[in-house]
């Protein structure tokens, strides 16, 4: 038997059917990680496991035990489920050694003593060992995170389940909770982990669940799920989270949310210095000295640009493409004096070769 069976779980609310029909195994050893758009469900599923969310149908069967039976003892349950939930909630009028002691004393019997031992061995798995007599308020998002892992571990649970652990940090702190779940996945722990993190999903999981509509659509690994889908709307998926678009449709557009919007992308993407760069300077040029001055001494309103960065892990394969086509039928192709030379070369400096697909419709391929 399955460390977790889930068959046709369904959970409505009055407006809203988040779960329509999940069926699901997970084995013991496994690391999950799942994906999928925004309000599709992953939270409530995650939820629904240690019964946190209590499911309309259907049935969930976690160690031999059926977490759907009314006389379901869940307190004893839960403790074989550690929950780390995307806002830490930690105690904030407690220590950070306090927030671990709390349930293993309470529940588990130990001694304060042992709880507090025990805690400190925790603290120092997530590299936190010296913050044990902080307040959680005066800890970084990402140390609060890992103490909040600490304590998710403090009931020696059989599995662990994340939800969205990462979504309210900034990347620098992504990267420090991605790499102690990472730590814990090689030690074998049972991990479910809804992210938005497609490299940690990727490198990380055992099996990816891909989740859309209410539904598991689809199963499978890392290398199925992000090469080799068999689903078109997990390719479609897959490529959205892996390109980064912006739409210009004002002569003055906002540049600062476009750059900030264009950084959050490349650092999602793990995309290095060299390259995140060249990217941000190939907008820059693309964008503020090529396209809007056309635009504008066309007097053209409504540029209808759209702009689109795809980019492999690390910066590999880059391409850009830009889609002016609104330009060349409303004021046929850009005369060579309408263009900045010294931007040309920069752009060309930047990339290896570029293609017209059609009329307005260009590719740009980044030198690596």
């Amino acid at each position: 038997m399955s460390l977790i069976e889930v068959s046709h779980l369904r959970k409505e609310y009055p407006n809203v059917t988040p779960l329509k029909d999940v069926n699901a195994t997970v084995e013991e050893g496994e690391v999950i990680s799942i994906i999928g758009p925004s309000g599709t469900g992953k939270s409530t599923f995650i939820r629904c496991l240690n019964r946190l969310e209590t499911p309309t149908s259907g049935s969930i069967v976690v160690d031999g035990t059926d977490m759907c039976d009314p006389n379901v003892d869940l307190p004893l349950m839960r403790q074989k489920m550690g929950m780390v939930f995307q806002n830490y909630a930690l105690f904030s009028h407690k220590l950070v050694v306090e927030n671990l002691m709390m349930a293993p004393m309470d529940l588990l019997g130990l001694s304060k003593q042992e709880a507090y031992d025990q805690a400190l061995r925790l603290l120092e798995t997530v590299g936190l060992r010296d913050k044990a007599l902080n307040w959680p308020d005066e800890l970084s998002g990402g140390q609060r995170q890992r103490v909040a892992i600490a304590r998710g571990l403090a009931m020696n649970p059989k599995i662990l389940l994340f939800d969205e652990p990462t979504s309210a940090l900034d990347p620098q702190m992504v990267s420090e909770v991605l790499s102690v779940i990472t730590k814990l996945a090689e030690q074998g722990l049972t991990m479910l982990v809804v992210t938005h993190e497609m490299r940690f999903a990727r490198d990380a999981s055992s099996r990816v669940f891909y989740m859309d509509q209410g539904e598991l659509w689809e199963a499978g690994p890392p290398e199925q799920i992000f090469e080799h889908p068999k689903r078109q709307e997990t390719h479609d998926f897959i490529f959205r989270v892996r390109s980064w678009k912006w739409d210009i449709e004002t002569l003055t557009p906002d540049s600062l949310a476009m750059e900030a919007s264009l950084i959050a992308y490349c650092q999602r993407q793990f995309l290095s210095a060299h390259a995140a760069n060249a990217c941000q300077l190939l907008m820059e040029e693309i964008v503020n000295n090529q396209l809007l001055p056309i635009a504008r001494k066309r007097g053209i309103a409504n540029p209808g640009y759209h702009v689109m960065l795809s980019a492999g892990e690390g910066g590999v394969d880059m391409e850009i493409t830009v889609d002016c086509r609104k330009l060349f039928v409303e004021g046929g192709t850009p005369t060579e004096d309408e263009a900045d030379a010294l931007s040309l070369t920069i752009i060309e400096g930047l990339c290896d070769h570029w293609e017209q697909v059609e009329p307005g419709l260009i590719k740009l391929y980044v030198r690596q």
